[in-house]
């Protein structure tokens, strides 16, 4: 698939290199192994990578990515999950779970495959009240753009990205970004002055 786990597993690797050129030793970054944090509402939850560093939690991100022709099915999951998992973490991080941990760096970086079902306007339901004026005929790749900016508007991640791949440029590492303020540089950016301060 073009945004399948082997895609993923790439921007994971960026990630952890820009970790490693920003001063922290590789020994304190996990994926894929001992990616469990503790959670408030459910025991644990894994992260696609982890930054921890003398008993300390330093970052933590999700990457997930979706693609046709399902897309529909599955936008209420990925923003309940979302919003869910920030909830335990923030809600764990205030009753001291990560001990004397400060304010972690927590990102969300989501991946869509642009085709016709994430590019065609999309019908809302509203039988008893009108639904947001923003969500009015948006496409579910416009769905994403506006979740991934309110997950970080509100404070729920400290860093957004929101890429997307059509088919034949994904399977060659292509992507494009819909929103500059939730494009893969601001991500990094944000990342990376995060771990600056914890070195």
């Amino acid at each position: 698939a073009v945004t399948g786990g082997a895609q993923m597993d790439g921007f994971i690797d960026l990630f952890s290199e820009l970790i490693t050129d920003a001063g922290i030793p590789s020994e304190f970054i996990f994926r894929k192994r001992a990616v469990e944090l503790p959670g408030f509402f459910r025991p644990t939850k894994e992260w696609d990578l982890l930054v921890v560093k003398g008993r300390k939690l330093i970052a933590a991100i999700e990457a997930k990515s979706q693609t046709g022709p399902s897309i529909g099915n599955n936008f209420n999951n990925r923003a309940e999950e979302a919003l869910g998992s920030a909830l335990d973490l923030w809600t764990a991080f205030r009753e001291r779970a990560f001990l004397n941990s400060s304010q972690p760096f927590i990102g969300y970086f989501f991946m869509l495959e642009e085709c016709e079902a994430s590019k065609r306007p999309v019908m809302v339901q509203e039988p008893h009240f009108e639904v947001l004026p923003e969500f009015r005929g948006a496409s579910y790749l416009r769905r994403y753009e506006l979740f991934c900016r309110k997950l970080v508007l509100e404070r729920h991640y400290t860093a957004a990205a929101f890429l997307t791949s059509v088919a034949e440029d994904g399977l060659r590492g292509g992507f494009d970004t819909p929103a500059s303020d939730l494009s893969l540089e601001r991500f990094v950016r944000v990342l990376t002055a995060h771990l600056s301060a914890e070195i």
